[in-house]
């Protein structure tokens, strides 16, 4: 990876750290404090950690005489075991102190001491602790995305009426699904190392490029509608064993599941709470909020199948980064939200709703993870995980690419996860 020069890197930092306050900046004290569930975070820690991560890896290693305080590495630590104990996730409303305002002077402090180090710091110096601050500004959009997906249950729970400020939804209506082919053969997948160099960056676990062979396939221009997914409802999709693998089927019995994740069934219909507050179901945008369980039974009911995540960046490479993502601040998904550009190359594959692949998590051949500490980044959750591709419309535009490999456990949707069909093309 070629690290961005001094000014961008600089430039990028202080341009990341902003836009987590401005998305924080709507949500009252109150909301900020609480955590739906375990697996979700309060805004308050997603402010604190962030800040945390460049106290720790970016001030403490390459910044003279700098130490973290040891109670706020205690709270912030997310799942770091090299760097030591810490506040179980699933309490981390919990930790009423620092406070809110706390918290606030903290980043203060550790923009101000980033940005001080930027300036005075050696060429030397600033190169070797340049890798540590761009990863960090990456890590914190990756956080960004986590606090709105992660506050939209809380908005969603109370029985008062909470609201994000959103822009007004999509009245369009859903493109025509189309079936794009691609050829088979011995392609390379990966982090191509002059993107890596343009772009300034990629994580590990998207590296390095190699090739894997792939069976002639098409796959859909778009992904899957709300009003298609209705009808796998309606169909009887949650009441048919046969579509389900087995721990999907285990799970929505378990978990009584009957839709996706913010849908409510009344008398005409469904509802969906989303941030911007509860609405009728748009029924041309894409379906959110649905797991890897449920995004499998619905693709066997359509007679197509997921894609490996190696067909889905086949044939993403190339495209531009458009669409419906973090920028938009509709913060929910958009009904036909191709641009003309990606309609002619394959339709419009970012944004909008990350995808679910067949994928699992696992290592790319000859993977080595980032050294030291920052190796638990994305190395030790090589299990028992799924992969997505493409951002949402909670992702920052800058933050994705084609080889970009997010991951969850199937059975998680809190994230706003959707889906889009593949097929074998015909032999």
């Amino acid at each position: 990876m070629t690290v961005i020069a001094r000014d961008a890197l600089r430039a990028r930092f202080l341009r990341v750290r902003a836009r987590t306050l401005a998305l924080a900046a709507p949500l009252g004290a109150d909301e900020q404090l609480a955590q739906a569930f375990p697996d979700a975070s309060p805004t308050k820690w997603h402010l604190g950690h962030t800040s945390w991560f460049f106290d720790r890896f970016v001030l403490a290693p390459f910044e003279p005489g700098h130490e973290v305080d040891a109670s706020l590495e205690y709270i912030f630590n997310s799942y770091y075991e090299a760097i030591g104990a810490r506040q179980p996730r699933h309490q981390r409303a919990l930790a009423v102190r620092p406070t809110l305002q706390d918290v606030h002077a903290y980043r203060a402090r550790i923009d101000e001491a980033v940005d001080r180090f930027c300036g005075h710091a050696s060429e030397v110096d600033f190169r070797r602790a340049a890798f540590a601050l761009e990863l960090g500004t990456h890590h914190e959009e990756q956080h960004q995305e986590l606090l709105l997906t992660d506050i939209k249950p809380v908005l969603a729970g109370s029985r008062i009426p909470v609201t994000y400020p959103t822009q007004a939804r999509s009245k369009d209506a859903a493109l025509p699904l189309e079936w794009i082919e691609h050829e088979g053969g011995l392609h390379e997948i990966g982090a191509r190392a002059e993107i890596a160099e343009k772009a300034g960056f990629a994580f590990d676990n998207e590296t390095p490029r190699h090739r894997t062979f792939l069976e002639p396939y098409s796959l859909a221009s778009r992904p899957v509608t709300s009003r298609e997914y209705l009808a796998f409802i309606e169909d009887g999709g949650y009441r048919t064993s046969a579509l389900w693998l087995s721990d999907g089927w285990q799970t929505i019995q378990q978990e009584h599941w009957t839709a996706p994740q913010y849908w409510e069934e009344c008398e005409d219909g469904y509802v969906e709470h989303a941030l911007g507050g509860r609405a009728p179901l748009d029924l041309e945008a894409p379906v959110g909020h649905v797991s890897f369980y449920e995004a499998d039974a619905y693709a066997r009911w359509a007679g197509a199948r997921l894609p490996s995540e190696a067909e889905w960046e086949h044939a993403s490479e190339g495209l531009p980064v458009e669409g419906n993502l973090l920028e938009s601040r509709a913060f929910h998904p958009r009904a036909g939200s191709s641009t003309s550009s990606t309609s002619a190359r394959g339709g419009q594959h970012f944004g909008d709703v990350w995808e679910w692949t067949a994928s699992s998590y696992a290592p790319y051949p000859r993977y080595r993870p980032f050294a030291g500490a920052l190796g638990e980044y994305n190395s030790k959750f090589m299990c028992s995980q799924m992969v997505l591709r493409g951002g949402s419309c909670f992702t920052p535009t800058e933050h994705v690419r084609a080889s970009y490999r997010n991951f969850f456990p199937p059975a998680a949707r809190w994230q706003m996860t959707g889906l889009r069909l593949a097929r074998w093309s015909p032999t």
